[in-house]
């Protein structure tokens, strides 16, 4: 790379099966084939993801550290060594973008305290792609991840999420594990009002793709099957 300082990318990647050509711009895929130190979410589904990229990468001549959930706070920083010796890096997440309800946030912290160039690149994000389908309010939305397991506190943050949208006309987003997304909906009948309006988006960009906007009191009669598909769920009144 031909610039002064050394930069970390953020490099989105696709969240569904298919060619990354088909979503990413050619930009990224040329920065891909440059960069040699990579932090990523998942080693195996980065090196897949490379190599479908392209065949000009060989990924046994790439440094490729892991960077998830299950990595200890005090490893971080080490990861950004080859800043330190002057080479550019790249943060790799296993679906969609980096450092949005990503771990890679956690590296992005520490290169922005170190005053390296920082630099996100275009790609496909199921949050906003999912409210940019759902006909909902896209200048005020609120992001909350995994609702609470435990039923008590879920009901209890059920009836936050109605008094914010009732109150601040707030878009609310959140996800589950795919295996209970229809449990998920089948809670969101039971325990909110039949005229809120649930999204549900399913499988972005993929050949399943559903964007599906409607009362809960339509989702209340069934007709769905979202199981083992991964979805982005939006409430709003």
């Amino acid at each position: 790379m031909t610039h002064q300082s050394p930069r970390l990318y953020l490099f989105p990647v696709p969240l569904a099966e298919g060619a990354p050509a088909d979503v990413l711009p050619a930009r990224n895929l040329e920065l891909l084939k440059q960069i040699r130190y990579f932090a990523v979410e998942n080693l195996r589904s980065a090196r897949r993801f490379l190599r479908a990229v392209s065949h000009d990468i060989v990924i046994d001549e790439l440094s490729l550290v892991e960077l998830n959930e299950h990595t200890d706070p005090a490893d971080v920083a080490a990861m950004l060594a080859p800043m330190q010796e002057g080479h550019d890096m790249g943060v790799i997440s296993e679906a969609g973008c980096p450092a949005v309800a990503d771990p890679g946030a956690d590296l992005v912290a520490v290169a922005q305290r170190r005053g390296y160039e920082v630099v996100p690149l275009v790609g496909p994000s199921s949050i906003l792609m999912s409210l940019m389908g759902s006909g909902f309010n896209g200048q005020s939305f609120t992001f909350l991840g995994y609702l609470p397991v435990e039923a008590g506190r879920r009901n209890a943050m059920l009836r936050e999420i109605e008094r914010d949208i009732r109150r601040n006309r707030r878009t609310q987003i959140f996800i589950e594990t795919p295996y209970r997304n229809n449990r998920l909906i089948d809670e969101l009948v039971r325990a909110l009002p039949g005229d809120m309006l649930l999204c549900v988006a399913s499988d972005i960009t993929g050949p399943r793709q559903s964007i599906v906007t409607a009362p809960l009191s339509r989702w209340a009669k069934g007709g769905y099957d979202y199981s083992k598909i991964p979805t982005i769920f939006l409430l709003y009144s």
